[in-house]
């Protein structure tokens, strides 16, 4: 009777893993469904404008972004602009409208942190070459939708836990731990209003723990100045 029981729940239990995606079927769909990997690997730069209100105070956010080089991210507020960025060496973060006087570096530690988020295709394209590894942690609802989870251990950054949609294959949620002031904190960022522009799918909308930035407009491939990531003076 003992080897029946224990047959039954093998079978049971083979049945259930089959009937569930692998992880890498997940990301091949998730891959087509962003315009797939070729695509992706023919842009080299990404520039964005959007805004956001934060306690009654409108902000103007701009985004640079270069392949494996650098990300600057422009914020401006009640007629102070600020800045955060990182190139592949360094980075830097000068916010007037906190008090600072002066850009500050960031330690080493945390640009080695922010290494892979300089990958404009991601993390998930090409990323066994990349050194990242990935476990399908199940299923969740995010807003009611359900959704695939995912987890890549990243190979120079901290881990990120992805939410994928088992619908449309769209990221719908991203969760991963950064240090902020000596401690560590938990990011959890929300994408929606996915739009297509050269080809390639983005999110018009990410919401984080300060607000909902809205884009009004990303263009990919557009020159970016190289004094937009040298040293601030």
């Amino acid at each position: 009777m003992k080897k029946i029981f224990s047959l039954s729940v093998a079978l049971f239990c083979g049945i259930v893993a089959f009937a569930q995606p692998a992880a890498e079927e997940i990301v091949s769909k998730h891959i087509e469904a962003i315009g797939g990997a070729e695509n992706w690997k023919k842009v080299n730069t990404m520039v964005m404008e959007g805004s956001m209100n934060v306690m009654g105070n409108d902000v103007n956010i701009k985004v640079f972004q270069e392949n494996k080089k650098g990300n600057r991210v422009d914020i401006s507020v009640a007629g102070m602009t600020g800045f955060n960025l990182i190139t592949d060496k360094k980075g830097w973060n000068y916010m007037p409208f906190q008090g600072q006087t002066t850009p500050e570096p960031m330690t080493e530690e945390a640009v080695k942190e922010s290494t892979d988020d300089l990958d404009l295709q991601g993390n998930l394209i090409d990323y066994k070459q990349k050194g990242h590894t990935l476990e399908l942690l199940g299923t969740e609802e995010v807003e009611g939708t359900e959704c695939f989870k995912l987890k890549v251990t990243r190979k120079s950054s901290g881990d990120q836990t992805l939410f994928i949609d088992k619908n449309s294959y769209l990221v719908l949620r991203t969760v991963q731990k950064q240090k902020a002031m000596g401690q560590e904190v938990e990011q959890v960022s929300d994408y929606s209003d996915y739009k297509k522009v050269s080809g390639v799918m983005v999110p018009f909308s990410l919401s984080q723990g300060m607000g909902t930035i809205v884009m009004s407009s990303i263009k990919i491939n557009e020159p970016i100045a190289e004094s937009v990531f040298a040293d601030p003076k």
